[in-house]
């Protein structure tokens, strides 16, 4: 993956990983490293990712303090699917200000073909302030795809957020 073309100058990307396991450190957060490492490649400066559990409180706490922050961009992975204790979307939407569903269901179309459960992600998309923040899938495949979607449109994205015209 090569940098994005227009990709606005000292665009900051903030990674958070929900996962359960990954943060009682049962296992290593592979998607959240590939994630942080796909944007890194886009352009973006890039903190984290900050693992988190799967806790509504918990992650809204760790978005709140990225848009804060000024991020340009928060992705998240993990947290998605349709486990009980899967609250990503819940906590997201505590934050989002403005959904944009065109994002989320692009992600979920672009996966399906290799694997149809992609359809089963319950990711949102939307903007708080003038950060965007995605919702992916808890896998580095689900990781790349929604790098695959989104890289082409977050220099627009961001542009757009920092007051560019269309």
């Amino acid at each position: 993956m090569a940098a994005v073309t227009g990709l606005p100058a000292g665009a900051r990307a903030v990674v958070v990983t929900a996962s359960n396991r990954a943060s009682a450190g049962v296992y290593e957060d592979r998607s959240g490293q590939a994630l942080a490492e796909g944007l890194r490649e886009l352009g973006f400066a890039v903190e984290g990712p900050h693992v988190r559990p799967d806790d509504v409180d918990a992650l809204a706490a760790v978005l709140r303090e990225a848009v804060a922050s000024g991020a340009d961009v928060v992705l998240t992975t993990g947290g998605t699917g349709l486990s009980p204790t899967d609250v990503t979307p819940e906590a997201t939407r505590t934050v989002v200000e403005r959904e944009a569903p065109g994002l989320a269901e692009a992600v979920r179309r672009y996966g399906e073909p290799q694997v149809p459960t992609s359809v089963l992600s319950r990711g949102i998309a939307g903007t708080a302030g003038r950060t965007l923040i995605v919702n992916l899938p808890g896998s580095t495949g689900g990781v790349r795809d929604g790098l695959a979607v989104l890289g082409p449109l977050l220099p627009h994205v961001v542009s757009q957020l920092r007051g560019g015209d269309h």
